[in-house]
């Protein structure tokens, strides 16, 4: 078959977007190079691929699952169904994460990103800030293996500590992130989330705060005299945090920001000296 009976084919199951997307991935060409070459023949082994990505598609797999990677602050990650799809919301808690340190640092920094996942935060803030160390720590094996080959695909320097947030770690950190867990067990989400993608990375107990109460609980012995403590939040969860991180740490400065949609999507803590 020929590009153009591809898409044609494509077209009828699935979004013309993703149909594109799905050729050009598997193809290597780029959507201006699909339409220059239409006429050309695809190998018969990449057309039942590219049929098998389509039914997956219709049959509600994630786009980012068949393709196996995203960008991620400028960046290619490999994902796969062992973890999270990195949102753009977190590329902005990234983003506010680099402004603030810029400020508060001046020497080089240690970082620790708790429930990493893929290690999208963790080696984007490697990549962008000056560091003594990154620490990437995930309580899935399986998640700290998508991890591993992201940082090495980045020529990282990270470590991968397999840990149920601080249990296996030890030092002390100047930057300490986390986009945690944060569903209620009974909230109702997209099918298409709560079909795919891990439900050890999307729920967090019957208010969804499971995993900020053991993270800023424990955090304490791991804050250094100066330090900056990051995190993504659910848009209606930034007063009970705010709460749960007053009764644990005092001589503190929290901000709570809005992503893009004008929601409540972080919460930053600044401790200084």
């Amino acid at each position: 078959m020929t590009i153009e009976e591809l898409l044609v084919y494509a077209k009828q199951y699935i979004h013309s977007n993703h149909a594109k997307i799905l050729l050009s991935e598997l193809i290597n060409k780029n959507v201006l190079e699909l339409y220059n070459n239409l006429h050309i023949i695809v190998p018969e082994d990449k057309v039942e691929i590219y049929k098998k990505e389509v039914q997956a598609l219709k049959e509600g797999k994630p786009l980012q699952y068949i393709i196996g990677h995203v960008n991620f602050y400028g960046n290619l990650f490999k994902i796969n169904e062992n973890v999270l799809i990195p949102r753009f919301e977190t590329e902005e808690l990234v983003e506010n994460t680099i402004k603030y340190a810029k400020k508060i640092f001046t020497d080089d920094v240690d970082i620790i990103d708790l429930g990493c996942g893929s290690g999208v935060i963790g080696l984007t803030l490697e990549k962008k800030l000056n560091t003594n160390s990154v620490d990437l720590i995930d309580i899935s094996e399986k998640a700290l293996e998508v991890a591993k080959i992201n940082k090495e695909n980045l020529n990282s320097k990270a470590s991968l500590i397999k840990s149920d947030m601080w249990e296996n770690v030890q030092k002390k950190y100047d930057i300490i992130i986390s986009n945690p867990p944060y569903i209620k067990t009974t909230e109702e989400i997209e099918q298409i989330v709560k079909d795919n993608e891990p439900h050890l990375a999307l729920y967090a107990g019957p208010d969804g705060l499971d995993c900020y109460r053991k993270i800023i609980q424990g955090i304490k012995p791991h804050m250094k005299e100066k330090c900056l403590i990051a995190f993504e939040i659910g848009c209606t969860q930034a007063e009970d945090i705010k709460n749960i991180i007053k009764d644990n740490i005092t001589n503190i400065e929290i901000i709570v920001k809005k992503d893009l949609s004008k929601k409540d999507r972080m919460i930053f803590v600044i401790k200084n000296e």
